[in-house]
């Protein structure tokens, strides 16, 4: 029996209820609001745009142009990324600081003031509200994306760490099915309840005040970044139980003496350290793939198949609830696997499935009126390409992030992956639009080809870091790298590196 092995049996199947409960406290005011802001917008645009008009039409005794409309409305709906973007480049930092608990609570500020404001731009009759609102919103988002993974995977056991971790994912598809369901007509999706609708984002927020403050500090910041031994200890009793708690502590005092006078790192200095190029690029590319492999394009197709398959125009909303409920159940479904199959067979499998998918997609949509039958064939596929993503590469890209560095440069990690991500969430807002103006349904033939780029990164790169320490799969990295040396100059530059 190797040490891997020992380790996974030697741990509980089934996780300590309060760590469960903590892992539930961090996600419903974490990265829930994530997901609840970019699908809760989508159900009031119609009345917004006329609120807008309106406003505008009191404001200036003019109506405003198309264009003009076209450029506040996407101003509201972008300006979340810019926010998220943001939020990500300051939550390393504030993790350090405040620590990562803290760190989640007092983000809950950014929260309500958006609430706020977003609610108070109808009766104020200032739409300029809304962007900020938007803005602030997105700067929520952006703090808690990248927080919310990092209190996760540190307050997790290693044989766990897969399964918690999965809590990011799990919490940002609630938070998209959720957004879609109360934004329905029957709920908060009628003209005059817009702005309580904009405003909901306080309810979440407001439970995890109530919740998070009974839960522990990150054990590992506990111990490692403050020196306290006895908070460490009460924290892994509390979160793993009584019989568990030595081995993690084990694991965190061995991770703090190698550690020991290493200051935090800070983004850029992730690039100057040699011994992480590899972890670094890894984060980078798999990042910009999350945004970048066709997901944004299958929702934005969604509708129109949806339509061609025959659902009425009014029912389309219902289609889409349909989607987020997808989401969920394969954030659900990979949280269980996850820790059972691996993290590299599961995020090569989604994205194979996805390569599959845009094969089938483009046909279909090429093929659209040949036969009664192609619609419906294009709304399987609009279907499986998004089980594909929450199976894989939805979920497990933001466990990676975690297990790929050690606490030092762990929180710097995260606010460089969440840059990347919300950079490429922008890019693609931006470009999309040409992309499919340009290759109609061929456009996902540039996402086949994304798809499988990073399935051949994955397959020669990235290790499997299932039941490891965040120790060992830094030496996995560092050995694997001595192993696989082509050649290297003078001064001991890899020049040619895999690690499989």
């Amino acid at each position: 029996m190797n040490a891997d092995e020992g380790r996974a049996e030697s741990k509980t199947e089934l996780p300590n209820k309060s760590l469960l409960l903590a892992v539930c406290a961090a996600g419903i005011g974490g990265t829930f609001q994530y997901g609840y802001n970019i699908s809760v917008i989508n159900a009031p645009t119609a009345y917004v745009q006329d609120f807008i008009n309106q406003t505008w039409s009191k404001r200036y005794q003019t109506q405003i142009s198309d264009d003009g409309l076209t450029l506040l409305w996407s101003t509201i709906v972008s300006i979340f990324t810019l926010g998220g973007l943001t939020g990500a480049m300051i939550g390393g930092t504030l993790s350090v600081r405040v620590g990562r608990k803290g760190t989640l609570l007092t983000n809950n500020i950014f929260a309500f003031l958006a609430a706020l404001l977003m609610g108070l731009s109808y009766p104020t009759g200032l739409f300029e509200l809304l962007i900020i609102g938007r803005f602030i919103s997105g700067l929520n988002a952006g703090i808690s994306i990248c927080v919310q993974p990092l209190y996760l995977g540190e307050i997790a056991p290693t044989s766990l760490r897969g399964a918690m971790g999965m809590g990011t994912s799990i919490f940002i598809t609630g938070g998209i099915f959720t957004g879609q369901v109360i934004g329905l007509r029957e709920l908060l999706g009628k003209e005059e309840y817009w702005p309580i609708l904009l405003s909901t984002t306080c309810i979440p927020a407001f439970l995890q005040l109530l919740i998070l403050p009974w839960f522990p500090e990150s054990p590992r910041y506990l111990l490692i970044d403050k020196g306290d031994e006895e908070g460490c200890k009460k924290a892994l009793k509390q979160l793993h139980g009584i019989a568990d708690c030595d081995g993690e502590r084990e694991d965190i005092e061995k991770e703090r003496n190698n550690l020991s006078g290493l200051q935090a790192k800070k983004p850029w200095e992730l690039f100057a350290d040699r011994s992480l190029r590899w972890q670094v690029l890894t984060i980078i590319l798999l990042n910009a793939a999350q945004q970048l492999n066709g997901i944004n394009a299958i929702y934005f197709y969604a509708g129109y198949v949806f339509k061609q398959s025959g659902i009425p125009t009014d029912k389309i909303p219902y289609a889409t609830v349909g989607t987020g409920a997808c989401e969920c159940i394969t954030a659900l479904t990979c949280g269980m696997l996850i820790d059972c199959l691996g993290r590299k067979v599961l995020i090569m499998g989604g994205y194979t499935l996805m390569a599959i998918c845009c094969i089938l997609f483009t046909l279909t949509l090429t093929f659209q009126e040949a036969s009664p039958v192609v619609p419906y064939l294009s709304m399987v596929c609009v279907f499986a390409f998004i089980l594909s993503f929450g199976l894989g590469p939805g979920g497990v890209t933001n466990i990676l992030t975690t297990e790929l560095f050690t606490q030092n440069s762990r929180p710097a990690a995260y606010m460089l992956a969440g840059s990347v991500n919300w950079s490429s969430f922008f890019f693609i807002g931006l470009v999309f639009p040409f992309i499919v103006l340009g290759l109609k349904q061929y456009c996902f033939l540039v996402f086949l080809v994304i798809c499988c780029l990073v399935i051949i990164y994955i397959f020669l790169v990235v290790p499997e870091t299932k039941n490891k320490t965040f120790l060992e799969i830094q030496n996995e990295f560092q050995s694997s790298k001595k192993r696989q040396i082509g050649c290297s100059d003078g001064a001991g530059t890899i020049l040619l590196s895999t690690s499989i």
